[in-house]
């Protein structure tokens, strides 16, 4: 993809502002505070030498409410179409896209169709919550879908047009925050193309994806890597110098190199924007493991295990045990700082208008496991932090979550 191309592209989000001789895409309904972060950015671009690499901005915020952005250009961006295409064996990307312009996963199915000569169609998300679905004229690659968990969740609950809707797609890419059992064996009972995946923003989205028949035969990873990334499970407590691999089986660190991985973070203080500290590895906090199928398996982010008395708590098993409950539209745990046990598990939910929480229910469902992983504390949010795009605010969560346990 050559550079002019991609910015026909960017034109087009509607969402890209240049400042300098970077572009940025924006989200048009930041608050305040985003803006004001973003203000600053901006005038320091404007300061800077046009960069050769880096210059496309992409908005990772991550689950610190910090606004930062990752630098790409065209050639991570074509790394990027051509890994997914002899991935997935398509010649033309043809895809309908219901994730916003400067969303990653929502600017790369743009992306992909331009540089294949596919149809891209963008669609309103709440066009498909209000049941307005059309059928797609036919492809010779057919048609993929990109959806985060909780936007499947709601199709599903949809009713049989939104059934019907789904199933006009090839594959359907779930990524983008955890799938809880329920939502995956439910999209499995509906015979849906699901193929789980993974990727984010550094990485110019998905690195590593199912095919739908893995989805089908009952796997429940998030696929092998594709042929444009190298992913590396390493030893989290051997030191970011020795990037020791873990054995099969086991838990440690994402690491991904490749031609997709991102040039660097916007540095408003480097002269060069941060060009100096180009990336050609990434170091995610993201822990996993590799099965027998050789297929990824995302356990949770590091900083989201808690230490209690002594014991680690992961609290993605902690999450899965309350979702089985069926008493969760949506659940978090994090741990809070104890006293007494150095941390202690919280569970955050949404909190409903006049919904009183099933404890009983609940403390069912957790017997599954070990009864030191047992929140002590359920904080009702009311309002709760988690986008369209499926990403949490994790500061905001643990700040909602203080106020309620002092």
């Amino acid at each position: 993809m050559e550079r002019a191309q991609l910015m026909q592209v960017l034109e087009k989000t509607g969402c890209a502002e240049p400042h300098g001789g970077y572009v940025f895409l924006c989200d048009p309904k930041w608050g305040a505070q985003e803006r004001g972060q973003f203000k600053k950015l901006a005038a320091a671009a404007e300061k800077k030498a046009p960069p050769e690499t880096g210059w496309l901005c992409l908005p990772t915020g991550g689950t610190s409410g910090r606004l930062r952005f990752a630098r790409h250009d065209e050639r991570t961006l074509a790394a990027a179409v051509r890994g997914f295409c002899g991935h997935c064996g398509l010649r033309r990307v043809n895809a309908v896209d219901v994730l916003p312009p400067f969303h990653v996963s929502g600017l790369m199915a743009r992306v992909r169709c331009a540089a294949t000569g596919g149809a891209h169609k963008p669609w309103s998300w709440e066009d498909l919550k209000a049941g307005k679905f059309r059928k797609l004229p036919r492809r010779p690659d057919g048609w993929v879908l990109s959806l985060v968990p909780t936007q499947l969740h709601r199709m599903l609950s949809s009713g049989e047009n939104a059934l019907a809707w789904l199933h006009q797609f090839g594959t359907i890419f779930l990524g983008g925050a955890p799938v809880w059992p329920a939502l995956a064996e439910a999209a499995a009972n509906a015979k849906l193309p699901v193929a789980l995946s993974y990727g984010m923003t550094e990485t110019a989205a998905m690195i590593a994806a199912q095919s739908p028949a893995d989805f089908a035969a009952g796997q429940r990873d998030s696929g092998r890597p594709m042929p444009h990334a190298r992913i590396e499970i390493t030893d989290p407590d051997a030191g970011a110098k020795t990037n020791a691999p873990v054995p099969k089986g086991e838990t440690g660190l994402v690491r991904v190199s490749g031609d997709s991985v991102f040039r660097g973070y916007f540095s408003a203080a480097a002269a060069d924007g941060g060009a100096s500290r180009k990336k050609t590895v990434f170091q995610t906090e993201d822990l996993a493991f590799w099965d027998e199928h050789g297929g990824l398996n995302i356990v949770g982010r590091r900083d989201a295990v808690i230490n209690t008395g002594g014991k680690k708590v992961f609290s993605s098993e902690v999450e899965t045990a309350l979702r089985a409950s069926g008493v969760f539209a949506d659940v978090v745990v994090l741990g809070l700082p104890d006293a007494e046990w150095g941390q202690c598990v919280v569970a955050c939910y949404p909190a409903t208008s006049g919904a009183r929480l099933d404890r009983a229910r609940v403390e069912s469902a957790l017997h599954s496991i070990a009864a030191h992983k047992w929140p002590k504390q359920y904080v009702p949010v009311a309002d709760w932090p988690r986008n369209m795009q499926g990403k949490l605010s994790r500061a905001a969560l643990i700040e909602a979550a203080r106020a309620f346990v002092r």
